[in-house]
């Protein structure tokens, strides 16, 4: 598949991630005493590309927008402002600390990243989609990367970007809420490649204009959580929990990794019931705690953490890895899987500079899948030793951390390796009732997988839609419409009839096929020894450009214009939506003076349109993004044109 719509998920519909309801940090907003307020959680997460290993960005502040008065500020940056690399964070939450909020509602933020060169750093993934325009594990200079609207002057560069609520974020004395803002990679306009004339290297346009967004969060017992980094700065008086200063490995990769101090603490709860799993990495030796009373040697030490949430917002760990050096604890592959091969029992994981990392796989090794709401099940290994890799139960596209038996060994052996995000990914078919298949693609056909998925269980919980109501059994939802969630009765039969369309240009351009990205679930009733799909998302496919063969003109409730491809021999019709709340994005790429510049155009206003009917004349090369209609034609999510130049490809 084309590059950057590999894995996708829509707010709100799997996992996210937050931070404890304790400590505090120098960063929080300060309110006056009289002033009543909550306790909510603040974190990022991210949808994820294939191309990139890594997207460090900066975020400096965070605003919320009260329905009225005043912007609150409840983030602000260590005066050294750490990089967050947002492809780690693939349905998972990165913790930025905990914020006390004033009571009332809020419509929106304002979340302000660093816009300066070198505020955004951009590493090739180690084996990104073919046709990609860069080798794998390239640092892409900061000179040839173009922050889009930013505002001051260098050193001070920012970019403020608005984030619009679909619902209120309603902040209370006694509820556990949470603000969980996502950053979508897969956004076809968040990073933009363009050659222009005369040019020796590629430009990269970065736009946080559309692909930052909020993720409400309907129960926070079900978040999963990425590892947590820290320094141990107490252990409480009762030992029953441990208060961290938040940590962040230096970006890029330093050899060895040193630590970034935070300014958020946490407190980290011990498991009193099923016990915490607390690994010493120095001295290679593991034990299971109720608490932390004879744990005394943890002060000072770096630490990370896997977590979990209980319905009172407290923050419970099920496994801790302690070192007194940082990079022992972070000495630990982290990232998505590149390779899981079954003949030589070694995984490979993708790190933050592109390199990938293999770890064999022996006897002992233990295979987790994140379950925060079950306690148990999220201690509880779901497979041991080789065996696990065959059945394609471990694929390229998983989001794991891994844990290493000795960090100085040649090769690593993998001690645990946690399943954060099991997505399967490919063109879909054979849909039926009961089960679905895909068939993914890979640059190495080693890592291609043919994998059936059946449906989970009707009965099993399967979080809210955006109205908070419950669902149960599967559903599936369009990546364009993320807040429409398919489900209940009907879900299945809706899936299977919205899955078999194809689009083809003729001759010998590729066909377009219906493209999905499922959440699966180990263990549900439907399947109790594999994965079963929780959850759809149908992805626009990115289409190979093409050139428009007839104007945009007025169709049905929409508009349309014909396009033709390279090697093709048919016209395909690209439908768009100029209606408000779900109309087509189209961007305009306009290049002056060595510049790039991305403008989002709202085709929904007349001037607007205008714009567009005029951008997309007959013979103008366009960039599509969209899902393949039963009737033949292509339903686009994203058109993208330029101005002045056009791109190769």
């Amino acid at each position: 598949m084309p590059s950057n719509i590999v894995r996708h998920a829509a707010c709100g519909v799997l996992i996210a991630g937050l931070a404890a309801c304790g400590g505090g940090g120098s960063g929080m907003a300060q309110l006056a005493p009289e002033m009543q307020s909550g306790t909510m959680p603040l974190i990022l997460s991210d949808a994820s590309s294939d191309d990139w290993a890594m997207i460090g960005v900066k975020v400096l502040s965070i605003a919320l927008v009260p329905q009225s008065g005043a912007n609150v500020s409840v983030y602000t940056a260590p005066s050294t402002a750490p990089y967050v690399n947002l492809e780690q964070l693939d349905q998972l939450g990165e913790i930025l600390g905990n914020i006390s909020v004033p009571v009332g509602s809020y419509t929106g933020a304002i979340v302000t990243v660093g816009g300066n060169p070198g505020d955004v750093m951009l590493t090739v993934a180690a084996d990104p989609e073919a046709g990609f325009s860069l080798a794998p594990a390239t640092v892409v200079s900061s000179s040839d990367i173009e922050i889009q609207h930013t505002q001051g002057s260098a050193p001070n560069l920012e970019v403020p970007v608005a984030v619009s609520f679909a619902a209120p974020l309603v902040v209370t004395t006694s509820q556990n809420n949470a603000l969980d803002l996502e950053f979508d990679l897969a956004h076809p306009a968040f990073i933009v490649d363009h050659m222009p004339p005369g040019a020796s290297s590629t430009q990269w346009g970065v736009n946080f204009t559309g692909p930052v967004r909020r993720c409400p969060i309907a129960d926070i017992t079900r978040l999963v959580l990425r590892h947590t980094y820290g320094t141990v700065n107490t252990i409480a008086s009762d030992n029953t929990s441990i208060t961290i200063t938040k940590d962040f490995p230096a970006l890029p990769v330093q050899t060895p990794e040193v630590a970034v101090a935070g300014s958020q603490s946490l407190t980290i709860l011990a498991d009193a019931t099923n016990g915490t799993l607390l690994y010493d990495v120095d001295g290679k030796t593991n034990s299971t705690i109720f608490n932390f009373s004879t744990e005394a040697a943890l002060m000072g030490k770096f630490v990370r953490i896997a977590a979990r949430y209980q319905e009172n917002g407290t923050l419970v760990a099920t496994r801790i890895w302690q070192s007194s050096t940082f990079n022992t604890v972070w000495l630990s592959p982290e990232g998505h899987v590149l390779h899981a091969n079954a003949n030589t029992s070694v995984v490979t994981i993708e790190n933050d500079s592109g390199i990938g990392v293999p770890m064999l796989v022996d006897a002992n090794t233990q295979f987790f899948f994140r379950q925060p709401a079950n306690a148990v099940a999220d201690a509880t290994a779901i497979g041991t030793g080789p065996s696990f890799l065959t059945s394609d139960e471990l694929v390229r596209g998983f989001k794991v951390h891994a844990s290493v038996v000795d960090p100085l060994a040649t090769p690593l052996v993998a001690q645990s390796i946690d399943i954060e995000t099991a997505a399967y990914s490919g063109t879909i078919s054979q849909a039926n009732g009961t089960s679905f298949m895909y068939t993914r693609n890979f640059p190495h056909a080693s890592d291609d997988y043919a994998v059936t998925l059946d449906y989970i269980a009707a009965a099993s919980a399967n979080g809210n839609d955006a109205s908070g109501t419950a669902i149960t059994g599967y559903k599936w939802w369009n990546f364009a419409l993320p807040t429409v969630v398919d489900s209940g009765s009907t879900a299945i039969v809706d899936f299977v009839a919205a899955t078999n369309g194809t689009v083809s240009f003729g001759g010998s351009a590729p066909e377009i096929f219906a493209w999905g990205v499922s959440y699966a679930r180990w263990d549900d009733p439907a399947n109790p020894t594999g994965w079963s799909a929780a959850a759809t998302v149908l992805a626009p496919v990115p289409v190979p450009v093409v050139s428009v063969a007839t104007a945009l003109a007025a169709a049905g409730s929409g508009l349309s214009f014909t396009a033709t491809a390279a090697n093709g021999t048919v016209p395909v019709t690209v439908q768009l939506s100029d209606t408000s709340g779900q109309a087509t994005l189209v961007y305009q790429v306009d290049y002056s003076n060595g510049v790039a510049t991305i403008s989002p155009v709202d085709i929904t206003t007349a001037a607007g349109l205008t714009t567009v009917t005029d951008g997309l004349a007959v013979g103008t090369k366009v960039k599509i993004s969209g899902i393949a209609q039963s009737d033949g034609t292509l339903k686009a999510y994203v058109v993208t044109y330029f101005t002045n130049t056009t791109p190769a490809s």
